[in-house]
This record gives structure tokens, sequence and C-alpha cells, in this order.
């Protein structure tokens, strides 16, 4: 696997051998709140780690370290996940950056490089992203980078805290990858 870069934002692959980068991050206080994922202490970490990892192996995952190369700092983590090649669709989410990383640009660089290997290098007809339907902020940022918004799965996942989060189901074409990247993308 390459690393996707450009002047902003490094993506490498994570493993067992850099994400103790990431611990601190980690720790930060409800830093991913909307996710079923704990990744609030190193052992925490280590396992979400692990599962990516394998995942990777099996060819299902590809995880990410961010690192932030206008803070010259490791900024948290990515990854295209239910990577399916036979229908030539995967996701990209489990993102988690560090607060001081967020409302940068950061994010945005981020599934700029992202979707771009997925339908340029990978060859891939959609790219989807899964969200809790109270996680605004996160909707919002997909949204503003031309995904549509094709439905919410109700009452589909658990939450850490037995919660039943829906889950709202955003998509983009790979026919629509070029006016997103010309028009959204134009000032990266």
């Amino acid at each position: 696997m390459q690393i996707l870069e450009n002047e902003r934002v490094k993506l490498s692959l994570l493993d067992l051998s850099n994400y103790s980068y990431l611990i601190d991050i980690a720790e930060e206080e409800n830093l991913i709140y909307y996710s079923p994922s704990d990744i609030s202490t190193p052992e925490k970490l280590r396992d979400y780690v692990e599962f990516a990892v394998n995942g990777y192996y099996n060819n299902s995952i590809i995880p990410f370290i961010v690192f932030d190369k206008l803070k010259n700092e490791f900024a948290g983590s990515t990854r295209f996940g239910f990577i399916n090649h036979k229908n030539k669709v995967l996701h990209i989410g489990w993102t988690w950056i560090g607060k001081r990383f967020q409302c940068t640009g950061l994010n945005k660089n981020m599934k700029f490089l992202m979707l771009q290997f997925a339908f340029e290098n990978m060859n891939f007809e959609k790219v989807e992203f899964r969200i809790d339907e109270r996680n605004t902020k996160s909707r919002r940022a997909v949204e503003k980078i031309g995904a549509t918004l094709e439905g919410v799965l109700r009452q589909d996942t658990v939450m850490k805290d037995g919660f039943r989060r829906s889950t709202c189901c955003y998509g983009i074409l790979k026919e629509e990858w070029p006016n997103i990247r010309t028009s959204i993308f134009k000032n990266l």
C-alpha cells in the first residue's frame, strides 16, 4: 500500500509499530463519542489497531495514521473499511483527529486523498460513509464534500453505553467524482 499525501497531510499504514504516536490523542475526552469503538486507554487503542491490522491482512480494511504536515505532528487515524472488491464499494470512516486539528482543513485534505485513491487508483464504483444520526458535525462535513444522504438505518448499532444509534448512510458514485473533484476540492 502506497502512502497517500499532499502538501498538507500524509496518510501512512497504521500498524502496531506506529500506533503509540496516537495514545495522547486517543485519550482526549469524547473524541469518538459517536463511535461504538473504544480507544480511551493504550490497551483499548492497541486492540482497535490490531483489529484493523487483521482486516488489512484479510483485504477488507486499509487503516491509516494521519500526519499533519503543517503542524508536523501525528493527528489521528482513518481507514477504508468494509472493502467489497467484487462490487467495487468501500467505506471511508473510523476517522478521528485530535481536537487541535479539527476545523483546520486537515480532514478535507484526508478525504480528498482517500476519494482520489478509491476512484482513480482502486477503480471503485462507490464510496460510502456511515455516520451516527446525532453527529451533525460529521454529517455536515461529508455533505460539504458532495456525499448524498441515501437513507437512515434505524437503531442498527449498539453504542458503548448500550444506546441503539441510527446510522445515516451517505454515498458518492464514481461518475460524481470528477465534478466533486473540480468543484469541491478545487482549492486544495
